[in-house]
């Protein structure tokens, strides 16, 4: 099994471990409960089981989670910015945003990401490590414990290539959805993937109602190739037949991301072309002013530019919205907190390492 640490064993699992340390089955159903409706943080707050079934199950299953070590609350919105470690050290982070139907989690699946598309932050630092389902799970269960306040929608669409950790991604979402954890319905979960045509098709023959995005951010082969590293491999008519076969199995609309950028992507002949594209696919398109990087010379588009974009696409009537940009006074874009920490600190050990402190 990839996955031996507590929170990420499925009840079957569990009701295995449970059995094979001697004790009755009821114990997993208890344990369960625990982990993933109680959201508790150790072994120690299981209060009703028994000290050596705790002490036997965590021999062989650590309890892994996430530790909170920022966060920021935009005074613009209410939005919150969590920066988290891992067991190992690793940091990532997840985003809280408050909506009128309700709270919504966008989470990280990577310590990193390896998909090297150029506008984005998170690919900066390259790949550290898959997360574990319990790493996941545990982003959303840290911030409705910090907050109080239930979580009902959940987005995978922080750090890292959800489709590059793609079983761990199916189990926290069968985890994510079970009726004996936070319940949160297949419906209310998005998952963004930059476009790993393969695992379009096998993730609409395993997960059915889950809203799919892919980040297009560009309407030709030539110019996708120059953004996202990952157009060399899956050429823009193979995503398309992938899009269209997760629309027809699914019967569910997919989300295209574009992601506006001054003077490349955001011409007339770009949204006219975008347009042809997406003629007769059940979709719609998610406008993203892009967040500008230091590291990048991209601008963000203008909202004049961003305007006349979206009008020409509503032309063509293929489905558009502008996303909304919230936090943006905390650095709420993926990968930019969990990368100003790390400049921080080694730009604090830098200064302090000649300077005798420890």
């Amino acid at each position: 099994m990839e996955w031996q640490d507590l929170k990420s064993l499925n009840k079957d699992e569990l009701t295995g471990e449970v059995l094979a340390v001697g004790e009755k089955k009821f114990r997993a159903g208890q344990i369960y409960g625990w982990l993933h409706k109680k959201l508790v943080r150790s072994a120690e707050e299981m209060t009703n089981v028994p000290a050596a079934c705790k002490a036997r199950l965590l021999e062989n299953h650590p309890f892994y989670g996430v530790t909170e070590v920022e966060r920021y609350e935009s005074r613009i919105d209410g939005t919150m910015k969590f920066l988290f470690e891992l067991h190992d050290g690793n940091m990532v982070e997840s985003v809280l945003m408050r909506y009128k139907h309700g709270n919504s989690v966008c989470i990280s699946s990577q310590a990193g990401c390896r998909m090297g598309c150029r506008f984005c932050a998170s690919t900066l630092l390259g790949l550290a490590r898959n997360l574990y389902p319990s790493e996941m799970l545990d982003q959303i269960y840290a911030i409705q414990r910090a907050t109080g306040e239930r979580v009902s929608h959940v987005v995978v669409m922080g750090t890292g290539e959800p489709f590059d950790n793609f079983e761990a991604l199916c189990r926290m979402i069968e985890m994510l959805s079970d009726p004996d954890g936070l319940n949160i319905g297949h419906r209310n979960i998005t998952v963004s993937t930059c476009g790993i045509v393969p695992k379009i098709y096998e993730f609409a023959d395993r997960n059915p109602q889950i809203t799919l995005a892919i980040s297009l951010h560009a309407p030709n082969d030539e110019m996708r190739r120059e953004l996202m590293p990952i157009a060399k491999r899956y050429s823009i008519r193979q995503l398309m037949e992938g899009a269209a076969y997760y629309t027809r199995t699914t019967g569910r609309r997919i989300t295209f991301e574009y992601s506006l950028v001054k003077g490349v992507n955001d011409g007339r002949e770009h949204a006219d072309e975008l347009a042809a594209l997406l003629k007769g696919l059940n979709c719609h398109v998610n406008l993203i002013p892009v967040n500008p990087i230091r590291e990048r010379d991209y601008r963000q588009s203008d909202q004049a530019g961003v305007a006349a974009f979206m009008q020409r696409l509503e032309k063509k009537h293929i489905p558009v919205t502008v996303r909304r940009e919230m936090g943006r006074d905390i650095q709420a874009a993926c990968g930019q907190l969990r990368k100003s920490y790390k400049d921080k600190m080694d730009h604090h050990h830098n200064n302090t390492e000649g300077s005798g402190k420890v």
